[in-house]
């Protein structure tokens, strides 16, 4: 039996179709919402206004803020200040995944009930209770922010989602992908696996992973051609909810182990870094976790899976290794110190996952 595990599967109300967003009024009635904030982006915005009839609703008083681009801390006293002024009771966050995570975390810090309407499929950010921090200029923090609050509501529809850059898809799928090879091995040990929600977690791992490997490029090719199909819909709600419910329901057990802690360690400490997308990162680093695992045979594997999408293998291939040694070992030190990290059941000293770097920079030059 656990004692440390919390479950926080997901947010109160989940749509996802053509025509969700009409719902949205309901849901702010449940929530006795008058004073609406809303927090938007750019782009994105301008995309999304037409397909929220709710805001013309009279009913309701909306006030907007347009964030900063980033989840930081300074972004988030801006929500709270703006939220502050304007009395808001409620807050709506339309926008991709450090949006919705800016927008959860200030709810969490105001006490106030919060829904989000995602306009791209680049991560699970929109379903999980926390938040990852940055600071303005793109640098990770190297911290996560956990908080209780589930999201009021998550509604999109596809129409909206399939309406972004294809590169997001692409580095949500594999962010997806290091669901399954982040928390299979923890899982698989013994003492965890009678568990029966670390168990549904590494069914909903499986599941995500089956799905990828499987649909990825028609869904991929399907969305260059803003074609609705089956595949996209499917694969593009598995990133932003369905993965969502691995950590979800396996919390520490099935949540973020080497392949995301090296992505907050490259953002921390290699500037250059930044050029990439979070999950594109990740991709990186699940070929770096099953470096330290020594399943070379898993690279392999996954191999052509990755040049068909054209994701990150290493760090030369991405032009960003680092020459000066020291801050290879500041990243190892960095990956070293989270304890989710440890949870992988082979030995992990910083030196095992400094060789690991080397190793697969090696293994990988004759194979990019």
């Amino acid at each position: 039996m656990l004692n440390d595990l919390k479950v926080k599967v997901g947010p109160q109300f989940y749509e996802y179709h053509t025509d969700a967003l009409a719902v949205v009024p309901q849901l702010l009635e449940e929530y006795k919402a008058n004073n609406i904030l809303i927090v938007h982006g750019t782009v994105s915005w301008e995309k999304a206004k037409p397909k929220l009839d709710f805001l013309n609703n009279s009913s309701y008083h909306f006030t907007y803020h347009q964030y900063t681009g980033e989840c930081s801390y300074y972004g988030t006293d801006l929500v709270m200040e703006a939220a502050r002024k304007a009395g808001t009771d409620f807050i709506i966050g339309v926008g991709g995944g450090k949006l919705t995570d800016l927008v959860g975390y200030a709810a969490h810090r105001l006490n106030l009930n919060f829904g989000v309407i995602p306009t791209l499929a680049s991560n699970c950010a929109p379903w999980t209770p926390l938040s990852v921090m940055y600071k303005e200029n793109g640098e990770s923090e190297g911290k996560t922010e956990h908080f209780l609050r589930q999201a009021a509501f998550l509604i999109t529809e596809p129409e909206l989602v399939i309406d972004s850059p294809v590169e997001y898809f692409i580095a949500g799928l594999a962010d997806t992908l290091a669901k399954w090879y982040e928390s299979d091995a923890i899982l698989q040990q013994e003492h965890l696996k009678k568990e029966p929600f670390l168990q549904m977690a590494g069914f909903t791992s499986v599941l995500c992973k089956e799905a990828i490997m499987r649909d990825s490029a028609q869904a991929i090719q399907d969305m260059k051609e803003q074609k609705l199909s089956d595949e996209f819909i499917r694969l593009s709600e598995i990133v932003f909810a369905v993965a969502g419910m691995v950590g979800g329901l396996g919390d520490k057990y099935a949540r973020n182990a080497a392949a995301h802690a090296m992505h907050d360690g490259m953002s921390k400490y290699i500037p250059e870094s930044h050029q990439f997308l979070h999950g594109e990162k990740v991709a990186y680093g699940i070929f770096y976790q099953l470096a330290i695992e020594g399943k070379w045979s898993l690279i392999d594997q996954l191999l052509p899976f990755y040049k068909e999408l054209n994701l990150p293998m290493s760090l030369h291939q991405m032009g960003i290794y680092p020459e000066d040694e020291a801050v290879i070992d500041e990243i190892v030190a960095f990956v070293h110190s989270k304890a989710k990290v440890h949870l992988i059941p082979v030995t992990i000293t910083e030196s095992s996952l400094k060789q690991a770097v080397y190793q697969l920079e090696e293994y990988m030059t004759d194979k990019v």
